[in-house]
Protein backbone atom coordinates (compact mmCIF):
# COMPACT_ATOMS: atom_id res chain seq x y z
CA UNK A 1 0.00 0.00 0.00
CA UNK A 2 1.16 3.40 -1.37
CA UNK A 3 0.66 6.78 0.90
CA UNK A 4 1.09 10.50 0.15
CA UNK A 5 0.95 12.68 2.63
CA UNK A 6 0.78 16.49 1.82
CA UNK A 7 1.24 19.47 3.84
CA UNK A 8 2.32 23.26 3.33
CA UNK A 9 -0.87 24.99 1.36
CA UNK A 10 -2.56 27.52 2.75
CA UNK A 11 -3.52 31.21 2.47
CA UNK A 12 -0.92 34.01 1.08
CA UNK A 13 -1.05 37.35 -0.27
CA UNK A 14 -0.22 38.00 -4.33
CA UNK A 15 3.74 38.07 -4.60
CA UNK A 16 4.11 35.63 -1.36
CA UNK A 17 4.96 31.73 -1.19
CA UNK A 18 4.62 28.52 0.05
CA UNK A 19 6.10 25.14 -0.01
CA UNK A 20 4.50 22.46 -0.48
CA UNK A 21 5.93 19.20 0.88
CA UNK A 22 4.86 15.71 0.06
CA UNK A 23 5.77 12.49 1.42
CA UNK A 24 5.54 8.71 -0.18
CA UNK A 25 4.98 5.80 2.07
CA UNK A 26 4.61 2.30 1.67
CA UNK A 27 6.49 -0.52 -1.15
CA UNK A 28 8.12 1.64 -3.10
CA UNK A 29 10.37 -0.05 -5.53
CA UNK A 30 11.16 2.39 -8.26
CA UNK A 31 9.93 5.75 -8.89
CA UNK A 32 9.24 6.68 -12.60
CA UNK A 33 8.36 10.70 -11.67
CA UNK A 34 7.27 12.73 -8.63
CA UNK A 35 5.22 15.79 -9.39
CA UNK A 36 2.43 18.04 -8.91
CA UNK A 37 -0.82 19.19 -10.69
CA UNK A 38 -3.90 21.58 -9.36
CA UNK A 39 -7.50 22.16 -10.29
CA UNK A 40 -8.83 25.39 -9.70
CA UNK A 41 -12.71 25.65 -9.18
CA UNK A 42 -14.77 24.63 -12.16
CA UNK A 43 -11.68 23.85 -14.14
CA UNK A 44 -10.41 20.41 -15.19
CA UNK A 45 -6.73 19.19 -13.14
CA UNK A 46 -3.86 20.89 -14.70
CA UNK A 47 -0.05 19.75 -14.44
CA UNK A 48 1.88 21.87 -12.74
CA UNK A 49 5.60 20.36 -12.74
CA UNK A 50 7.06 16.61 -12.34
CA UNK A 51 10.99 15.30 -11.63
CA UNK A 52 11.88 12.46 -13.00
CA UNK A 53 14.31 9.29 -11.22
CA UNK A 54 17.13 10.72 -13.29
CA UNK A 55 16.13 14.05 -11.72
CA UNK A 56 15.04 16.11 -14.96
CA UNK A 57 12.12 18.81 -14.37
CA UNK A 58 9.23 19.97 -16.31
CA UNK A 59 7.20 22.74 -15.72
CA UNK A 60 4.14 24.35 -17.15
CA UNK A 61 4.29 27.40 -18.77
CA UNK A 62 2.27 29.53 -16.61
CA UNK A 63 4.54 28.80 -13.36
CA UNK A 64 8.01 28.90 -15.19
CA UNK A 65 10.44 30.73 -13.36
CA UNK A 66 7.88 31.12 -10.59
CA UNK A 67 8.16 27.36 -9.07
CA UNK A 68 10.93 24.63 -8.40
CA UNK A 69 10.29 21.07 -7.54
CA UNK A 70 12.52 19.71 -5.81
CA UNK A 71 13.37 16.59 -3.89
CA UNK A 72 14.51 14.27 -1.09
CA UNK A 73 15.29 10.89 -1.94
CA UNK A 74 16.12 9.22 1.18
CA UNK A 75 12.54 10.72 2.47
CA UNK A 76 11.06 9.41 -0.96
CA UNK A 77 9.72 13.53 -0.58
CA UNK A 78 9.23 16.05 -3.10
CA UNK A 79 8.73 19.81 -2.59
CA UNK A 80 7.06 22.67 -4.64
CA UNK A 81 8.40 25.72 -3.69
CA UNK A 82 6.20 28.37 -5.13
CA UNK A 83 7.26 32.36 -5.23
CA UNK A 84 5.76 35.13 -6.95
CA UNK A 85 2.19 33.57 -6.33
CA UNK A 86 -0.73 34.65 -8.19
CA UNK A 87 -4.28 35.03 -7.37
CA UNK A 88 -4.70 33.02 -10.84
CA UNK A 89 -2.70 30.21 -8.67
CA UNK A 90 -5.64 29.47 -6.32
CA UNK A 91 -6.17 26.06 -6.15
CA UNK A 92 -5.97 22.52 -4.49
CA UNK A 93 -2.50 21.19 -5.86
CA UNK A 94 -2.20 17.44 -5.50
CA UNK A 95 1.06 15.26 -5.48
CA UNK A 96 1.31 12.49 -8.15
CA UNK A 97 3.50 9.59 -7.41
CA UNK A 98 4.22 7.53 -10.97
CA UNK A 99 5.39 3.92 -10.23
CA UNK A 100 6.13 1.06 -13.46
CA UNK A 101 2.47 -0.22 -12.60
CA UNK A 102 0.23 2.30 -11.00
CA UNK A 103 -0.12 5.91 -10.22
CA UNK A 104 -0.83 6.71 -7.04
CA UNK A 105 -2.85 10.56 -5.69
CA UNK A 106 -2.54 12.63 -2.57
CA UNK A 107 -5.78 14.13 -1.08
CA UNK A 108 -4.86 17.67 -2.10
CA UNK A 109 -3.74 20.40 -0.26
CA UNK A 110 -5.21 24.01 -0.58
CA UNK A 111 -3.71 26.82 -1.97
CA UNK A 112 -5.50 30.31 -2.18
CA UNK A 113 -3.55 33.45 -3.30
CA UNK A 114 -5.43 37.09 -2.62
CA UNK A 115 -4.95 39.93 -4.15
Amino acid sequence: QVQLVESGGGLVQAGGSLRLSCAASGSIFSINFMGWSRQAPGKQREFVAAMTRSGSTNYADSVKGRFTISRDNAKNTVYLQMNSLKPEDTAVYYCRLSLPRSDYWGQGTQVTVSS
